[in-house]
């Protein structure tokens, strides 16, 4: 027993050490304050404000439940798709390029080389991408289709690369002494094991998709962001209430039913 209370009390202390990071903490909470100007916000701010949430409270059911082009269930049915493609087309792309950024599969240059074109794809925002397909392909579903494929690449590859990089690496030094070329290492002692991890991180990916594809019809790229952007620049906050509700139970369904998917593909 006085053994164990020596060594509590010989255990170094990190009191100075929690002062100095809460210090910082709350030096910078403090500081990110400063940019708060509640002068700004006008009376007509508030009315505003006050009719978005009327509008949500009051939506315009006639176009909630218009099963037309124009109508809610439509919209959510193209933000979909496009979310859905998206994920696919990007989901075949980042997986050649994950197993080229692993540096216990592939010499070290050519996953470094990888990376590199992994982190500038991850650095230039979807807005930037969704403008850009745009211009190439015109307005519509297939630039957003375009857009959220280039930009789930970056984080699939990422993420594979973890999955890839933790695993047994005597199996791959096993195969290396039978023969096996790189092709047939990936194929036959990999893949396998990263099948149900891949998966997860590709319905994860998805659920991150449906919002990205909200946003991108923001710019023209299909989806329901659009309509949802002229109804508020019109000032029709019913019909804003209606397209928040759509977005919100279809993301709801979609994060009750991923999770479930996700759990039985982790767990086995």
């Amino acid at each position: 027993m006085d053994t164990i209370e020596k060594q509590l009390y010989a255990s170094p202390s990190n009191r100075r050490y929690l002062v100095v990071v809460t210090a910082i903490v709350l030096l910078l909470f403090i500081w990110s304050l400063t940019t708060i100007n509640l002068q700004n916000v006008e009376g007509s701010g508030w009315k505003i404000g006050s009719s978005i949430i009327a509008g949500i409270l009051s939506p315009d059911l006639e176009l909630l439940f218009t099963f037309t082009t124009q109508g809610v269930p439509y919209l959510l049915v193209e933000t979909i798709a496009i979310a859905f493609l998206g994920t696919i087309i990007g989901s075949m792309l980042a997986v050649p390029l994950a197993f080229l950024s692993a540096s216990n599969v592939v010499p070290k240059p050519i996953a470094w080389v990888t990376r590199l074109l992994l982190i500038i794809i991850r650095t230039i925002p979807a807005l930037v991408y969704g403008l850009m397909f745009i211009r190439v392909t015109g307005p519509g579903p297939f630039a957003g289709v375009l857009t959220i494929a280039l930009v789930s690449i970056g984080m699939l590859a990422k993420l594979f690369v973890d999955a890839i990089e933790e695993l047994d690496t005597s199996i791959l030094e096993s195969m290396t002494s039978i023969g096996c070329t790189t092709f047939e290492k990936i194929r036959y002692g990999i893949a396998p094991q990263l099948f149900s991890m891949f998966l997860s991180i590709i319905i994860y990916r998805f659920d991150m998709n449906l919002r990205e594809a909200s946003v991108l019809g923001l710019v023209g790229a299909g989806g329901i962001g659009a309509p949802l952007m002229f109804a508020m620049s019109a000032y029709r906050w019913n019909e804003v209430g209606s397209i928040l509700i759509g977005l919100v139970v279809l993301i709801l369904v979609v994060e009750l039913c991923s999770n479930r998917i996700r759990n039985k593909l982790v767990r086995g």
